[in-house]
């Protein structure tokens, strides 16, 4: 069974309820019209938000349509497919055309530069290129180049001359589709590392990968078939997509927001009777923060259905879920660990049953296996930091293209991933960082997560990053940037009193007062800082604060 099975499977258990709703809370409306199969609103000045919203059977006809515009251009199997959109209802349909003909699809970041864009293109050997009116300049710098052999789909209105009209391409197609035979060793993606240390790397999934993303996610947060899930993080990314598969898995409704401030996210939760919701790090902090100034209320809100909030993709600080609790006792939270070359999230995972363990990632996820070891392949001693691995049916078939970084990456069927991590006596695992970023200062090896969690219970820090910059005496040392909550002063004496707690070697040696960088998946863009506040950067900071 593949995911096209299962999202078929729903039309026809569940055909005339929602699937998917888009929530823009930027563009407002005042009445509703029908276009093209799924219901949406015409934008004016005023009045309620824009929300559109298809159910399963309209989403399973426009995954034919496109399936099919496809097939007539002679798309079908092992040809990939590259989506280049903002989070919208078209989305999830387009991705799903893809994998119904066959072909590879390859989400691209949103965030991606001409040159990055130029450079995925080609090293996925992408055959088709589905782009947003978001990126027609982006693409367009790139057109001569990149639609050499390859078709250009433009997705909105405005069609530029460079690019074919989606919605003219599917209008006319019919919504039932003849699909090749389909197996779970058959190649379904292609997805992207994080490119925060240069450009990219091309990870190639399975069928059999994203058929598992569905069953973990589903073990793991127990969704029903009333469960409504809010979706805000970027489709094109593992994370967001693969919490969304336990949507998928059960046929539940799923909310598309395009919005991160507090007040969107609560007034989704409570207008669209959401029960889970996966947040960024950034943005609970964001809801934290204006609870404690009250500039939202949750009388205001419909909150009781909220059942389930759960993080990712990054190092989640402590405080944060203390705090969270503290003002939503009731819910239940989870964390879960993963990375795009183990199909997103769900390797490690915490449990909601675990909260009295905040602050570990978990243990192996379900279907998974997990090894801490060292530099030489050996086990660590339990309590000892090492290289955290992992092993299941959600490990990537390749780096496309790249098989020295293949080889690499997995050995002997274990995906080395890069991440410091212990484990405690009860086998719970606590990421310690990110291999590349580990600080040695005098021969001591710094963690910075470590720091950085420390440093987060601080009231007037919003966010932190700790990174190595060099010294000549100690060869690095570790320097805090430090994002202060709006509205607060705060000095280098007080984070200088507040790190005495610390042992002196764990405490930073330089303190800098600036914006954290996160890529939109909420990972902190430590490259950046570093290239920022190395040498130079670093005294012109000081001199700014």
């Amino acid at each position: 069974m593949t995911i096209v099975d299962i999202l078929e499977q729903n039309a026809r258990l569940y055909g005339d309820e929602t699937a998917l709703v888009e929530i823009n809370p930027d563009v407002k409306e005042t009445r509703r019209i029908t276009w093209r199969d799924y219901e949406l609103v015409e934008p004016t000045s005023h009045a309620r938000h824009y929300r559109r919203e298809i159910t399963w059977n309209v989403f399973e006809e426009k995954a034919n349509r496109f399936a099919n515009a496809l097939k007539m251009r002679g798309i079908g199997k092992g040809d990939k497919v590259a989506i280049l959109l903002m989070n919208s209802i078209e989305w999830l349909p387009i991705y799903f055309g893809v994998l119904k003909t066959g072909a590879v699809a390859v989400p691209l970041n949103f965030r991606y530069a001409s040159d990055e864009i130029r450079y995925c293109v080609e090293l996925a050997e992408v055959d088709v290129l589905v782009f947003g009116p978001e990126f027609i300049g982006r693409v367009e710098s790139v057109a001569d180049a990149i639609s050499v052999n390859r078709l250009l789909i433009f997705v909105g209105s405005g069609c530029p001359n460079f690019a074919d009209d989606y919605y003219e391409m599917t209008v006319e197609c019919s919504s039932l589709f003849r699909r090749p035979a389909l197996t779970e060793d058959d190649d379904a993606a292609i997805y992207f590392s994080s490119g925060t240390t240069g450009f990219p790397k091309a990870i190639l999934h399975s069928h059999r990968a994203l058929m598992h993303a569905c069953v973990t996610e589903q073990n793991h947060h127990r969704q029903t078939h009333e469960d409504v899930f809010l979706c805000i993080p970027p489709l094109y990314h593992t994370g967001a997509k693969m919490h969304w598969f336990g949507s998928l898995l059960t046929g539940s409704k799923a909310v598309i927001l395009k919005g991160t401030s507090p007040e969107t996210i609560l007034s989704a939760v409570s207008s669209e009777k959401c029960t889970i919701v996966w947040l960024l790090v950034p943005w609970a902090q964001d809801i934290l923060g204006a609870l404690d100034r009250g500039e939202v209320k949750l009388s205001d809100y419909t909150l009781s259905q909220w059942r389930l909030m759960h993080i990712g993709a990054q190092p989640v600080p402590q405080s944060l879920i203390h705090r969270w609790l503290d003002y939503f006792p009731h819910h239940q939270y989870d964390t879960n660990y993963g990375l795009s070359e183990s199909t997103g999230p769900g390797a490690v995972h915490l449990g909601v049953e675990n909260v009295r363990k905040v602050g570990a990632i978990g243990k192996a996820g379900y279907g998974w296996q997990t090894r801490i070891v060292t530099p030489e392949g050996a086990d660590v001693t339990p309590g000892d930091v090492g290289e955290l691995c992992l092993k299941g049916p959600g490990v990537m078939k390749c780096y496309y293209n790249d098989p020295e970084a293949t080889a690499r990456t997995i050995r002997d069927g274990w995906l080395f991933t890069g991440d410091m991590a212990r484990a405690d006596e009860e086998g719970f695992i606590f990421l310690v960082d990110r291999k590349k970023d580990v600080i040695i200062t005098g021969g001591e090896n710094l963690y910075p997560v470590q720091i950085e969690d420390f440093l987060s219970a601080h009231p007037k820090i919003k966010d932190v990053a700790v990174i190595g910059l060099p010294d000549a005496r100690l060869g690095e040392i570790a320097a805090a940037v430090i994002e202060v909550e709006p509205g607060q002063t705060c000095t280098e004496e007080e984070i200088a009193d507040f790190c005495r707690a610390l042992p002196r070697y764990k405490r930073p040696r330089r303190v800098i007062f600036a914006d954290v960088p996160r890529n939109p998946t909420g990972k902190i863009e430590k490259p950046k800082l570093r290239k920022r506040y190395g040498g130079e950067g670093l005294v012109a900071a000081q001199n700014e604060s």
